[in-house]
């Protein structure tokens, strides 16, 4: 009987150990979920359309009521600011400057980190570039891309990030910015080779993962062109975990870029996003994806463990004899035709968009 009942005690130890195990290494396991939105741009049919008569003040949030839930939902969200701060008079194309509120709702909404090293950066020379950051930081907003000065770089290049016992660089470039040459003492993170490779060996040694952002490309072009591809191989080379791009204003492909002699980890590339929220109507412009990436780590083993897109489509129509933006996801297509009063002409072309891009990126899987 004693025999027994130790032979009993001894399974349930073991039972009860494996329990505690199997507890310990789930205790040990940690997620995030990243996403990143495209072009936020500033034509001046979407500052109007953010004036509000009666205050004389702007508010842009009800551009985002549809997405709002989701990327507040996010561990981390980035969007690349594609205007200047630069204050009053304000303008949009060729040379943006939208008004403060734009930054306010952005935050609002939920977005952590905005990108600011894109072509249209220096729209409003030295007084753009310092205002907008100035801006950022009096809002508490993460950016990174232009800078100040070289002790401004020092500090957010990169921007370190720590959420969820993950440790995360992100790094932002630009191909150029317009023809238009930066003024001492500010500087722009342009596409150097040179200066991406010591970016991101320093990355590696303050984080676990390195995301670079990247403005390059043609405009509407829907594919990425051999120059993208090497800037992109040539990155993971140097060690960076993902890359996402931005700049043609269209969504651009997606691929896995794999190191030759270890296939079981891979570096994912999402060449252009498209845009987020802008005035272009054309077809493949009028919208763009927020990408996902989730993260897992077990112990001190970081994966990538999910990734994804989300369609989004800017609807414009009029209200009050002003333009009126919204952005549409597929979920809440119906609901915003109804509530919006859409016309047959808008569904089709909200449903034309999401067709597009889900064909488009038929190696993806479409965020539900």
């Amino acid at each position: 009987m004693r025999e027994i009942y130790a032979i009993l005690l001894l399974l349930t130890t073991s039972v009860s150990g494996f329990t505690q195990s199997l507890n310990s290494w789930t205790a040990d396991t940690s997620r995030i979920r990243i996403i990143f939105a495209g072009d936020m741009m500033g034509h001046m049919p979407l500052v109007s359309s953010a004036y509000v008569d009666s205050s004389k003040t702007y508010n842009y949030l009800p551009i985002f009521d549809y997405v709002k839930q989701y990327v507040s939902s996010a561990d981390l969200a980035v969007v690349n600011l594609e205007v200047t701060l630069a204050g009053p008079p304000f303008s949009g194309y060729p040379q943006f400057s939208s008004p403060d509120a734009l930054a306010n709702a952005l935050k609002e909404v939920g977005f952590d980190l905005l990108i600011t090293a894109n072509n249209h950066s220096l729209d409003r020379g030295k007084k753009g570039v310092e205002r907008t950051i100035k801006v950022l930081d009096s809002l508490q907003i993460l950016h990174t891309g232009t800078f100040k000065d070289s002790i401004d770089k020092s500090k957010s290049n990169p921007i370190i990030i720590k959420k969820n016992s993950f440790t995360i660089a992100f790094l932002n470039y630009t191909y150029g910015t317009n023809g238009i040459k930066v003024q001492s003492p500010n500087i722009i993170n342009y596409i150097d080779t040179a200066d991406i490779r010591r970016d991101i060996s320093n990355s590696r040694k303050l984080a676990e993962f390195v995301i670079v952002t990247t403005h390059w490309g043609i405009e509407y072009e829907r594919s990425p062109n051999n120059e993208q591809r090497r800037i992109a191989e040539f990155m993971r080379k140097c060690g960076a975990n993902a890359i996402v791009g931005s700049h043609p204003h269209v969504i651009q492909t997606m691929q896995k870029l794999y190191n030759a002699n270890d296939s079981s980890e891979f570096v994912p590339v999402i060449y252009s996003l498209g845009n987020f929220v802008s005035n272009q109507r054309e077809r493949y412009r009028d919208g763009g994806i927020i990408y996902e990436l989730c993260l897992e780590k077990t112990n001190t083993v970081t994966k990538i463990e999910s990734y994804g897109f989300l369609p989004v489509w800017v609807y414009r129509g009029t209200l009050n004899s002003k333009a009126k933006y919204q952005l549409i996801p597929p979920s809440q297509c119906d609901v915003a035709a109804k509530a919006l009063n859409m016309d047959d002409q808008n569904k089709q072309k909200c449903l034309e968009f999401f067709n597009d891009t889900r064909q488009h990126l038929n190696n993806m899987t479409e965020v539900k």
